[in-house]
């Protein structure tokens, strides 16, 4: 299906007497370009389940659905209503218009295996992307566009800049990766930032996720101190557990990775 452009999404707008909410982050694709290469990232088809976050005027919707896979969409703006169902007309795509980050998606999901395709907007994609990888099982793949430097803490590396705590809950719930950068010129209106689009393939989920994920975030909510320093009310004794598991005392909290942080979380249990 033609994807929309910058023209047509205005004159959908207007016709039915709305236009873009800042409060909202709405920044609407309008790049055939954009989102075939979203789709294809996505790798779905028939019998496919898709979660949409941000169903926007439905330029994303209608590309999924029309590779045959079913689509559940969630739209926060109540207004969009007449412009999604009728974009959506004749296509498989279930639209819900609620806060998906609200929403219990662990419901509304089931057992069924999804991918999760969505453009986020800049206030919501990390405390969403992360609660989904620690809770969402059901998502195996994720492709989500997000500001640019969130796309580079999803996939950072230890000991750099980007490096924090979603670059952890990242590596240990999924394999991450940065697809490509997006120009704020294929948005309607042009945000005044750089997007990029990310991919995280859900892994098995490792022993003792949880505990590392709460030893990482004790030790990144006081990023410049060094680790013992920041896991003290933590756990007991941050020097002896550092020493059980082999990091020296001086280590910081970007200078371990995600396994690093498996593995501390195995030696304080």
């Amino acid at each position: 299906m033609k994807a929309q452009t910058r023209s047509e999404i205005a004159a959908l707008l207007e016709s039915h007497g709305l236009a873009p909410i800042h409060r909202l982050g709405q920044h609407f694709l309008a790049d055939a370009n954009i989102t075939r290469k979203i789709v294809d990232l996505a790798e779905v088809g028939p019998g496919s389940n898709v979660v949409e976050v941000g169903a926007g005027t439905g330029t994303l919707t209608t590309a999924l659905a029309s590779t045959g896979a079913h689509v559940v969409s969630y739209e926060v703006d109540e207004g969009l209503r007449p412009i999604l169902e009728m974009v959506t007309t004749g296509l498989d795509v279930d639209l819900r218009f609620e806060d998906a980050a609200k929403a219990d998606l662990k419901h509304d999901l089931g057992r069924e295996q999804w991918v999760m395709v969505a453009n986020l907007p800049y206030n919501v994609g990390t405390p969403l992307v992360m609660d989904a990888l620690r809770h969402l099982h059901a998502i195996h793949r994720f492709v989500v566009m997000v500001q640019r430097e969130v796309a580079e803490r999803f996939a950072a590396n230890p000991g750099t800049k980007s490096y924090g705590l979603p670059s952890v809950i990242s590596g240990i719930y999924a394999v991450p990766r940065v697809a490509f950068q997006v120009p704020p010129q294929v948005f309607y209106p042009p945000p005044t930032i750089e997007s990029a689009v990310v991919v995280l393939d859900r892994r098995e989920t490792p022993d003792h996720a949880d505990a590392a994920v709460q030893l990482a975030r004790a030790g990144f909510g006081q990023r410049r101190k060094m680790l013992r320093r920041s896991l003290d009310g933590t756990v007991d004794d941050p020097i002896a557990l550092l020493e059980k598991a082999g990091f020296d005392e001086t280590v910081r909290a970007e200078n371990l990775s995600p396994s690093d942080y498996l593995h501390l979380a195995e030696v304080a249990l």
